[in-house]
């Protein structure tokens, strides 16, 4: 393992399942490996393995193209457990049986006996009514099993392959349709031959059946499709193959689409966001020293500040329509892999939300809801706070700044200076001992917590100007400390500039 560079992870029946579980297991293993292998899983007639949730993960992590799983036109199972087959134990274990002994005897006639037309009957029409409900439900109607990778379908014309789990049901629905019960369980034996037929395909010239022109090559790549799933026979069954090719195509296309046109409103809000990086720069510079977030609370009505604070909303809404369409997969689902999205999202966090901390203190929220990060944050910066510490980073080892950050690196950290203002306040005014030592421990909390970003560089220049919030705070403290040091009598709790309980 420790040489191997690629693997390919093959099973059949059952043992897809176990050789899906040993690609998954690979495949996380791949993550944190400095030498990731390179992993594919090849299947044949196995049954479902996992949920809708197993599905996205595979989707979100782009591992769909290392999953292939071959299908034959009427074998039962692969899909059996779109079904509740729970009810039919005891037929069932007669029919793994039947598959366990003809794979490795030839003789097996008592047991092949014991699987009379009756029980095949049954399991067959079981399996092919709760399918059929399923590829004509709503989309929000889901077997507890779900379909993950691409599937090649199979027949003795040729094979398609398909990577949309929708239409995957919907096609092996379709296939099965067509079937009878002995040919869905004796087809669970005959991946050799549908292995050599695929083969001799790719060395023939194909030709359409039926002499039609077609107005463009897709339409005629979608005929050719039905031919090779021999569902061309029917006109009924024909059109409905063709309505759930084409929607196949659609929503592999739409995500896609999105994506791109969100991109574009993402450039078009650019100009919004250009502006608010101009005023805090501003800001920075002015000559009242008071930086980007006291100079936004202790705002006028001037018409700059008054742009800002509209630009600051539609930059809301931009990103709140983003986490909208993600949460209701209207986007790609490797949205979050992509680095474009995640430095975007969080360059609009470290931008924006001193603002929207400055607001909520402006505008008194602090007397009605409480603090600002246990009751006033918006779920958006949670999200982005996710993305970003989800995200895979290479290892750089220790980078020190030789510079203040243009952005303070932590989004909130105007939010915690007003928490120890408030502390700060409470100290004087507060009788209780040990409440008096709650409240110093806190306030030098976050002063070593203060300390260590200034230090590291972490913060943008505006934090250390005059008259911010940040100096202003740290000015009360220290004379807080030395009236402490002055008169211990008055403060009992504090000595020699430490907290004693």
């Amino acid at each position: 393992m420790e040489r191997c560079k690629s693997m390919v992870i093959t099973g059949h029946s059952l043992g897809g399942t176990t050789a899906s579980l040993l690609a998954i297991c690979l495949l996380c293993q791949s993550m944190v490996s400095p030498s990731p292998i390179s992993v594919v899983c090849v299947t044949f007639g196995s049954p479902l393995l996992g949920n809708d949730a197993l599905h996205r993960v595979i989707l979100r992590e782009r591992w769909g193209g290392n999953f292939c799983h071959i299908v034959s036109k009427h074998d039962i199972m692969p899909r059996l457990l779109l079904a509740p087959v729970a009810s039919l134990n005891p037929q069932l274990q007669i029919l793994l049986h039947f598959w366990h002994l003809s794979m490795t005897h030839r003789h097996f006639g008592l047991v092949a006996s014991q699987l009379n037309d009756e029980i095949k009957s049954s399991i067959f029409c079981f399996v092919l009514s709760h399918l059929e409900a399923l590829a004509h439900a709503e989309g929000s109607e889901r077997s507890p099993f779900w379909p993950f990778g691409s599937y090649v379908l199979c027949t003795h014309k040729g094979a398609i392959c398909v990577d949309n789990a929708n239409s995957v049901v919907k096609l092996m629905h379709l296939m099965l349709v067509m079937s009878s019960p002995n040919c869905a369980i004796e087809d669970h034996l005959n991946y050799r031959d549908y292995v050599e037929k695929v083969q001799l395909q790719f060395l023939k010239a194909r030709s359409f059946l039926q002499r039609n022109i077609y107005d463009s090559s897709y339409e005629a790549g979608v005929a050719l499709a039905l031919e090779s799933l021999e569902i061309t026979t029917k006109e009924l069954m024909a059109r409905m193959g063709q309505d759930c090719l084409k929607m196949a195509r659609r929503m592999g296309r739409t995500p896609n689409l999105n994506g791109a046109n969100l991109a574009i409103r993402l450039s078009k809000i650019t100009p919004y966001r250009a502006e608010i990086e101009w005023y805090k720069a501003c800001c920075d510079q002015a000559d009242d020293q008071m930086g980007y977030y006291d100079s936004f609370k202790l705002r006028g009505a001037s018409k700059r500040d008054s742009r800002v604070n509209m630009n600051r909303h539609k930059l809301a809404g931009f990103w709140n329509s983003v986490i909208y369409m993600l949460e209701n997969n209207q986007l790609p689902y490797d949205f979050l892999r992509r680095e474009k999205w995640v430095n975007a999202a969080q360059f609009y966090k470290l931008l924006v939300e001193p603002l929207d901390i400055a607001e909520y203190y402006r505008t008194g929220m602090l007397r009605i809801k409480g603090h600002y990060r246990t009751q006033g944050r918006e779920r958006r910066y949670q999200i982005f706070d996710k993305w970003w510490n989800d995200r895979r980073v290479a290892e750089e080892g220790n980078k020190k700044r030789s510079k203040f950050a243009s952005l303070t690196q932590d989004s909130c950290f105007w939010a915690k200076v007003e928490e120890a203002r408030e502390f700060l306040d409470n100290i004087r005014s507060e009788t209780d001992v040990m409440k008096r030592v709650w409240l110093c421990d806190k306030i030098n909390d976050f002063e070593r917590y203060a300390k260590e970003l200034i230090e590291s560089k972490e913060v943008s220049k505006d934090v250390l100007v005059k008259y911010s919030s940040y100096s202003l705070w740290m000015e009360e403290w220290r004379e807080l400390k030395s009236q402490m040091q002055q008169f211990p009598s008055q403060f009992p709790s504090f000595l020699d500039g430490e907290v004693v309980p």
